[in-house]
């Protein structure tokens, strides 16, 4: 019987990430991410920060090593491996990493300077408000399918005028 090994973590990458292949030629690209956790402790909020290295293999770790970069904020399912080895001073040693499975980007949206007249200009100003950043999208990219234009070409009214009850 296999024993429940797994692991769900979100951050933000500490550094851009390492890419490497074995002596096989598999990729692997290894990062580090940090995980914030606030609590409330003598009616002050403290903040608490983890450190994890994560390790993908194989096209995933082709993507990853794409798609991340320092600051970016990521969210990891995988489980957890464990290492032993004997140090130079031949006590025992061991290192925990993530052998990630599945690996989201959060996603990011370019700044463009405001312009008068549209959302970017209050975006700017709740933001200096607010002391932090927030960037509205101008549009939201949408994914093109071209067998769903084929679809449309061939039928124009996707939806009959009249209901089938199935």
């Amino acid at each position: 019987m296999n024993n429940l090994n797994s692991i769900l973590i979100e951050g933000n990458l500490v550094r851009d990430p390492l890419y490497r292949s074995t002596p096989k030629g598999t990729p692997v690209c290894t990062f580090s991410l940090a995980s914030n956790r606030y609590y409330r402790q003598d009616s002050e909020l403290e903040k608490e920060v983890s450190f994890f290295d994560v390790e993908t293999w194989a096209k995933l770790a082709d993507n990853c090593y794409n798609l991340g970069h320092k600051g970016r904020g990521v969210r990891v399912v995988g489980r957890l491996k464990q290492q032993r080895w004997n140090g130079s001073d031949g006590k025992p040693r061991s290192r925990i990493t993530i052998v990630a499975e599945h690996v989201e980007f959060r996603p990011e949206f370019k700044k463009e300077e405001a312009r008068p007249g549209t959302g970017d200009a209050l975006a700017e100003e709740v933001s200096e408000l607010a002391g932090s950043q927030i960037r509205l999208p101008e549009e939201v990219p949408m994914d093109y399918n071209p067998r769903l234009e084929e679809m449309y070409e061939e039928n124009p009214t996707p939806f009959p005028d009249e209901v089938v009850n199935f």
